[in-house]
């Protein structure tokens, strides 16, 4: 029996307190919630590409989708219904299209790939995951399920993604880098890239904005990363990227010698690496005042 997708959910007595599905899922039947987690705002790697089965240790492409995170351990409630791993994986996957959604990785088996560490699972290898991404009201949700192997369990992590909110008006923007010395921007860019993603936008165009009211105002776009990856690659990425904003800027009508773009990597965080939330910070561009 497949899964039913953007309907209503099943419930179950036996849920964890607090939880009850996404939205976007209902669960298998004979299944209930053992756990459920949620954040306002997380960054998650999804993969998102095959691997060479002849490698070991092959890792898949990642997509970094940034947004409202959800995640639920589903448990085995009824033996009569219990699903094969396959079985789970193609019921979310035929429902993801039968619903306009798009498959776009699967991982049959065990330990067809490695993932990232944002989708922690056990050793890390996946058991016949799925990668999936719904696009609708110009909203984009990435989700990644897995069952345990046994078909007693399986997994389901869902980011609504959106740009983190800059909730600051022009005024308040210049106020604070008058006062501060400096505003952070957390701009969503595409996966190991310099291109800005079109729904942090809206920031920049509020930067623009305060740069037209305040003609004597110089910056310097400074591009700061997280430490995964080498030092040398993080060093160019974040560079481009302060490059990208400075650009950004610049077509939005302040004038290019007000700008200074310049790259600084991984060597000055402002939180802790070893942390998903701590990296997140550390991806940032500051616009400090000269």
């Amino acid at each position: 029996m497949p899964i039913g997708i953007l309907g209503p959910a099943l419930s179950a007595q036996t849920d964890a307190e607090g939880c009850k599905d996404h939205p976007l899922f209902n669960r298998l039947p004979g299944f209930h919630i053992a756990k459920c987690e949620k954040a306002q705002f997380e960054l998650k790697r999804f993969p998102i590409s095959p691997v060479d089965p002849n490698k070991e240790g092959s890792k898949p492409k990642v997509m970094e989708v940034e947004g409202a995170f959800f995640f639920y351990r589903y448990e085995m409630e009824d033996e009569s219904k219990k699903p094969s791993p396959l079985q789970t994986m193609r019921n979310f996957q035929n429902a993801t299209r039968k619903a306009g959604g798009t498959v776009v990785a699967e991982y049959p088996g065990w330990c067809t790939a490695e993932l990232d560490d944002t989708l922690h699972h056990g050793n890390g290898c996946t058991l016949y995951g799925v990668t999936m991404k719904f696009s609708s009201g110009g909203k984009e949700t990435w989700a990644f399920v897995e069952s345990d192997g046994q078909g007693e369990a399986y997994e389901v992590w869902v980011v609504e993604r959106e740009a983190m909110k800059q909730d600051i008006t022009v005024n308040q923007l210049q106020e604070k880098l008058e006062k501060d010395g400096f505003i952070t921007l957390y701009i969503n860019f595409e996966t190991a890239s310099a291109a800005i993603r079109p729904d942090s936008m809206p920031q920049l165009e509020q930067v623009a904005q305060m740069m037209k009211s305040a003609a004597g105002i110089r910056l310097e776009v400074a591009g700061h990363t997280d430490n995964v990856g080498s030092p040398e690659s993080n060093l160019k990425l974040s560079d481009a990227r302060a490059k990208s904003v400075s650009a950004a800027l610049v077509k939005m009508g302040v004038s290019a010698d007000r700008l200074m773009a310049k790259g600084y990597g991984q060597t000055v965080p402002v939180a802790d690496n070893r942390t998903e939330e701590g990296r997140a910070k550390n991806r940032r561009v500051e616009l400090v005042k000269k």
